[in-house]
Parts: structure tokens; C-alpha cells; sequence
């Protein structure tokens, strides 16, 4: 059996502190081999065509070009796997989230103090991201129609339908890693304003979670909002956990309600989807249905499998359609999902499921 090549990555970065970091640490691992670095984009430019790198890792904050335009560019003309360099702040939450939104695979955040120490400590985090960006998909996905300033007409129940998703008996979880903000803004977008209420949870850094649910409720009919402690449920609204913390459902006699929990991390995430969904199956059952979209690791495949056990619905976002089929694909060999769908049909296929029996 042949020993499989190396993954060949360039390192885009202005400072030449972390260009060294960065260098040192990926060459650690024997599947990475690190084919060369660039001050700035359009030193990375040429680099690219003559390297040809299998990945490239990139700063968001460089002179020359802004690395969001250098990104937008690749991802028109090369597409190539990117693993975004990212400050954790807000406003590198926001600049994170455009990159993402332009195609790049996945993010890695940079400490504003200590880099050295800190990127050491990121050190196993960043290896495993690279090594998944090289196998992910990096066709671009559904690009976004203009942010909704009113609500959107079009995204509204059918004309002649009579379901109306105006009760608290349905309720949609729906977990998702690496590619996920950009795919949960495909299905968000596809959900008519009364949709059944949607329990969320995203792998992201505390300090993202802010701006990933603004972001979110801009694209999208519903109304999407950081969850808080004990609040009820409602149709018609996504709640996300606050950063940095898991989210559960409690029942509250007729009615569902927030559980915001502060508790260990599990799976090594924190918010964690299989602490979401096993509180959807213990407290939802049959009420509730299931969804996992890309993302790396296995989160969530347990907690889907015990939702189905409990009578829910399930699915998981398919692999041509996935960035990473880690999750989505883990749950499936489990035999936690039901379905397979591609994504721009997940929003359809969730409130299909989430009808039956109404």
C-alpha cells in the first residue's frame, strides 16, 4: 500500500514571527510538509502558481491586499483550501465570518498576546484543521441573496397551504462544525417565518458567538438570537447558546424552555451538539427532529442516534454538499440518520418531517 503524500501548505502571514510558529509546528506532524511562506498576498500570488499547495493557512490583516479580497479572488479564479488565521475579537469575529462566507474552510484564532505561547497551545487544534481542509470540499456554497431588512415575502408559507407552524409541539435541533456558519445560513434562509422553533448549536469561540447569531438573523426570515437562561422556546425563533456555553431544552409543563449550561466540555467542545441533542430526546421525543450539516469529528452522532431512538426524525447533510463529511458522516455510520439531503433541501426536508402527524 502506498504511503500517502503529504499535505503541502503555505503559510500567508505578515509577521514573520508567526510565519516561523506556524512553520515550526506544522512540520512537526510527518503528514504536513510546509512548501513555503509569503509576507502578503501578492507575494502569495506567485507563490501559489509555482507551488501549487494543497492548502493554504492566511492572515486576515495584511498590507498590500486585505486578505478578505486576496481570499474572494482565490476562491474565484483557484479555488483552494483556507484555513483563516483569525484574531479573537469582535471585530475579527465578524472579519472571520465574511471569510467563511467567501469559502474558506475553517479558522484558527491568533492571541493578541504571547503569540508564541499561544499558537503552541493551538498547536494540535491547528495540525488536525489543516490536515481536514486539504480533504474538504471548497466549491463555493450557496451564495447569500441581500440581507433581509423586512420580512421577506417569498420566504413565507405557500399560498394556499393551510399548515401553519403556529404551535410549540414542534421543535427542530440541528447541529454543525467546520463550513457550518455557512451552512446553517442555507437552511435559516430557506425557513418561513412561523417555521417550528430551532435549537442550534455551532462550534465557535465564545467571543463569535455575537456576531454568528446577528449575522444569522439578518439572513433569515426568523427571528435568530442568542439563547438565555429559562427563556421559553417560541415558534418562529433559532436560538443559539452564548459563547462559550452549552444549550439544552428543559420541559416546562406544555411548553420547552432554555437551559443554559456551564458545565465541563464534552466531545472537547463546549458548546457541545450532543449535549443538545440528548436533552432534545429526553425532553422533545417524538416532537422533535434531528439534523447534523458538515463539520469535523463525530459531536452529535450519539446524541442523534438517541433521538431517533426516542421517535424523531433525523438527517444528515450529504457529502457532496458538505465541506467536511466528519460529522454528517459519523451519524450516518452509526445508523443515527434517516436521510441523507443535500443541503439547499435541508430546510424543506426539516419542515416536511416536522409536519407529519400535525
Amino acid at each position: 500500500m502506498m504511503a500517502q503524500a503529504p499535505v503541502r501548505v503555505l503559510i500567508v502571514d505578515d509577521s514573520a514571527v508567526v510565519r516561523q510558529i506556524l512553520t515550526e509546528l506544522l512540520s512537526r506532524d510527518p503528514g504536513i510538509e510546509v512548501v513555503g511562506s509569503a509576507a502578503d498576498p501578492l507575494l502569495a500570488r506567485d507563490k501559489i502558481k509555482r507551488l501549487n499547495p494543497d492548502v493554504i493557512t492566511l492572515d486576515v490583516e495584511m498590507p498590500r491586499m486585505d486578505g478578505l479580497a486576496f481570499l474572494d479572488n482565490l476562491m474565484r479564479l483557484r479555488p483552494t483550501p483556507v484555513v483563516m488565521i483569525s484574531s479573537l475579537t469582535e471585530r475579527g469575529a465578524d472579519t472571520t465570518l465574511q471569510a467563511l462566507a467567501l469559502g474558506a474552510v475553517d479558522f484558527v484564532p491568533k492571541p493578541k498576546l504571547d503569540v508564541a505561547k499561544g499558537l503552541e497551545t493551538y498547536a494540535e487544534e491547528i495540525i488536525g484543521k489543516v490536515k481536514m481542509a486539504a480533504r474538504a470540499q471548497v466549491t463555493a456554497l450557496i451564495r447569500s441573496v441581500a440581507p433581509r431588512l423586512a420580512p421577506n415575502p417569498s420566504l413565507a408559507v405557500a399560498p394556499g397551504s393551510n399548515r401553519r407552524f403556529l404551535t410549540t409541539d414542534r421543535l427542530i435541533a440541528i447541529g454543525a462544525s467546520a463550513g457550518g456558519t455557512e451552512a446553517l445560513r442555507v437552511v435559516l434562509e430557506g425557513m418561513p417565518a412561523d417555521a417550528p422553533a430551532i435549537v442550534l448549536t455551532q462550534h465557535l469561540p465564545a467571543s463569535f458567538s455575537t456576531a454568528f447569531a446577528e449575522r444569522l438573523d439578518r439572513h433569515s426570515a426568523m427571528s435568530v438570537r442568542e439563547a438565555s437562561d429559562g427563556e421559553a422556546i417560541l415558534p418562529g425563533h433559532a436560538y443559539l447558546p452564548p459563547g462559550g456555553r452549552h444549550l439544552r431544552i428543559i420541559r416546562d409543563g406544555a411548553r420547552w424552555r432554555c437551559r443554559i449550561d456551564d458545565g465541563p466540555a464534552v466531545n472537547r467542545h463546549k458548546p457541545a451538539v450532543d449535549v443538545l441533542f440528548h436533552s432534545v430526546a429526553a425532553n422533545a421525543g417524538p416532537n422533535a427532529v434531528g439534523a447534523i450539516l458538515t463539520g469535523m469529528g463525530d459531536d452529535g452522532a450519539r446524541g442523534l442516534l438517541e433521538m431517533q431512538r426516542a421517535g424523531a426524525p433525523t438527517l444528515v447533510q450529504d457529502e457532496a454538499s458538505s465541506v467536511v463529511w466528519g460529522m454528517p458522516g459519523a451519524a450516518f455510520k452509526l445508523g443515527a440518520a434517516q436521510e441523507t439531503v443535500a443541503l439547499d433541501r435541508v430546510a424543506e426536508r426539516l419542515i416536511a418531517l416536522a409536519s407529519q402527524g400535525k
